[in-house]
């Protein structure tokens, strides 16, 4: 088989022909010159039918990488005709081997979109001896055509978090299927204004599906979840609960530290990991030393208790029996004199239907969170992104499963 029938049948070209290939030594590339076969009709470059006449004039020619053969750059070059029509009118002939716009083939842009799920634009552009902003376009039309054409599955359990994108409080809030593990959709900040043009995204029929939203016990999450979720469960699920109580404990320890002195301090020091740690975790040597600080009457070991005996809240199946655990725990914080425990206490109260929706329906964010953390390697692996747009294109190419086309 030639080289040129090899190429026309990998471009998959029906309109148009391999005519030659040159090399050029200098530049270490493969120049692939294509011409129009015939008299077979063009398609138009904006709606995609076939046109039924041809223009006289041609525009200038172009060059579209393609995949390397082995050490050679591969370009083809061809100057596309102009088309008449019906729909659209004088238009450029659609080519059948890239995109309007686009200078790579389908074959190498479908390449570089696997590899960027792997690496930074940076490494993918070095690979593929591209310019950072060509892949960056790849990457970008290659997500919004997974965009329009993703299947749609029912949303039934949904969990909704935020991610920072840079310093100053500047969020995305991601909201993901929790069932199939996956992005739905990325919204710039965490405010009133991105949950609204979410559920209009999502859309009234869409939304009645959904009968679990698993969050955090961020107000305008809750609220936009009850406004257009009225009949959805909310869930406030340990991962977060577990968080808050840890750093009450971390509060109360600090304040114990600030106010120890002397042989006292020292014992105490480097004893965070022992308050926090759950005690089948501790190794042996670290259980000893935390049964001889529980000895002390300091108010850490109050907080330690507290964590603890709420800790058990975790084991029930019974509603009942967790809301009887619950009270009491509550009653016990607000009269600890613990400030730490006292807001915690208060917090619980205020959202104490969502905790206890945890022994009805045990959803939890431990999936979302391991999801932020690849949110984070892939903004980290980067260096950071100059726009918001990037950062949410990457997200989505990364972790929707989004289809290539």
């Amino acid at each position: 088989m030639r080289m040129e029938t090899f190429i026309r049948k990998a471009l998959g070209l029906k309109a148009h022909t391999v005519v030659k290939v040159e090399e050029d030594d200098a530049a270490g590339e493969l120049i692939v010159r294509v011409e129009r076969l015939g008299y077979r009709r063009l398609r138009c470059g904006e709606c995609g039918l076939e046109a039924p006449a041809v223009a006289p004039t041609r525009r200038p020619e172009r060059r579209w990488r393609d995949l390397a053969m082995r050490e050679h750059l591969v370009q083809l070059a061809y100057a596309p005709y102009r088309v008449w029509c019906r729909r659209c009118g004088l238009r450029v002939e659609r080519l059948p081997w890239a995109d309007k716009w686009q200078r790579v083939t389908h074959a190498l842009a479908r390449a570089v979109a696997q590899l960027a799920r792997e690496l930074n634009w940076a490494a993918v552009a070095a690979h593929f001896r591209l310019n950072w902003k060509t892949i960056a376009a790849v990457v970008e039309g290659a997500v919004l055509w997974g965009l329009a054409h993703r299947r749609w599955d029912p949303l039934h359990v949904v969990g909704i978090d935020e991610v920072s994108r840079r310093k100053g409080h500047q969020y995305l809030t991601i909201v993901y299927d929790l069932a199939r593990g996956r992005v739905v959709w990325v919204g710039r900040d965490r405010t009133s204004a991105t949950m609204t043009r979410f559920f209009a995204w999502l859309g009234p029929h869409r939304a009645r599906a959904v009968h679990t939203v698993c969050c955090d016990m961020w107000a305008v999450y809750i609220d936009a979840v009850q406004t257009h979720l009225p009949t959805a469960t909310i869930v406030f699920d340990r991962f977060h609960l577990s968080q808050y109580l840890s750093r009450a404990v971390d509060d109360v320890r600090r304040q114990t530290w600030r106010r120890l002195a002397g042989r006292d301090k020292v014992e105490f020091k480097r004893t965070r990991f022992l308050w926090l740690a759950n005690p089948e975790n501790l190794a042996r040597a670290e259980r000893t030393r935390l049964s001889g600080l529980l000895r002390l009457n300091n108010p850490i070991v109050k907080a330690y208790l507290l964590k603890e005996d709420l800790r058990r809240f975790w084991t029930y199946r019974s509603t009942a029996w967790a809301a009887g655990h619950l009270r009491q725990w509550l009653w016990r914080a607000s009269h600890s004199r613990l400030e730490p425990f006292t807001k915690l206490a208060q917090l619980l109260r205020t959202h104490r239907d969502g905790v206890l929706a945890w022994t009805r329906i045990r959803v939890t964010n431990g999936a979302l969170e391991g999801m932020n953390n690849k949110v984070k390697v892939i903004s980290h692996r980067a260096y950071g992104y100059r726009t918001p747009w990037a950062y949410i294109a990457n997200i989505y190419h990364c972790c929707a499963g989004l289809p290539l086309p």
